[in-house]
């Protein structure tokens, strides 16, 4: 790239010496070294500011703004206007707390090789671990598949065993009240419910009378073979 902006200038100044002196012979390979000098040599002069048409705040009045009195806007107007501007190029460098910070915000965003490797190994580290755990855990359940399977089968039949018979008592006390009563009820009737609450109240005397002589018959049948 460097280059190639060497010929072209070359080329410009080539014309330029060109249209200067049509009259004399030109020779580019012998004139070369010398464009080369005079590139090397140029020195322009100075730009010539108008300090007149500028504009440099007065740090000593009110009506300045703050944000034009900080070290920002300083740099700003030196790099501007250069000395002209006033300002003192030794203020404009930051402090030893600001090229602290500045040092801790590099380190922290653009560690050196080592340190980044090292997080680059930590952090997979950490993803292997991770995966490592999801495949164990993952293992464990596919081994424990076959027992929730079987489980949740269970209880698919006891739930629709339940159902079956929640719906064979309910016609069995549809049944039980037209045979009490001489005609079909509704289930919502307040007959109805007082029928199956008595109902309900013999089957639990029942079952409770049942528990009893099974335990009297299993008491007497431990005092038989005591007594063998």
């Amino acid at each position: 790239m460097a280059t190639s902006m060497l010929c072209r200038r070359t080329a410009i100044f080539s014309w330029a010496i060109r249209m200067v002196s049509p009259l004399k012979s030109y020779n580019p390979a012998s004139s070369h070294c010398g464009l080369l000098h005079q590139i090397a040599n140029y020195n322009p002069k100075p730009l010539k500011l108008n300090l007149k048409d500028s504009y440099i705040p007065d740090r000593e009045s009110e009506k300045t703004p703050e944000w034009q009195k900080t070290a920002k806007y300083d740099r700003k107007l030196f790099g501007r206007y250069g000395s002209s501007s006033g300002i003192d190029p030794a203020k404009l460098w930051p402090s030893h707390a600001q090229l602290e910070e500045m040092i801790a915000e590099e380190r922290e965003w653009n560690p050196p090789l080592q340190v980044m490797l090292k997080n680059v190994e930590a952090k997979t580290k950490e993803a292997n671990a991770k995966r490592l755990a999801r495949e164990k855990l993952v293992a464990a359940n596919m081994a424990k598949m076959p027992k929730m399977v079987a489980d949740w089968r269970k209880e698919k039949r006891e739930a629709k065993q339940k159902l079956k018979d929640e719906k064979a008592r309910r016609e069995r006390l549809l049944a039980e009240a037209r045979e009490r009563f001489g005609y079909a009820m509704d289930p919502r009737s307040p007959k109805f419910l007082e029928m199956v609450s008595e109902i309900e109240k013999e089957e639990k005397k029942k079952r409770k009378i049942t528990i009893l002589t099974n335990s009297l018959s299993s008491h007497r049948l431990r005092e038989a073979v005591c007594c063998i």
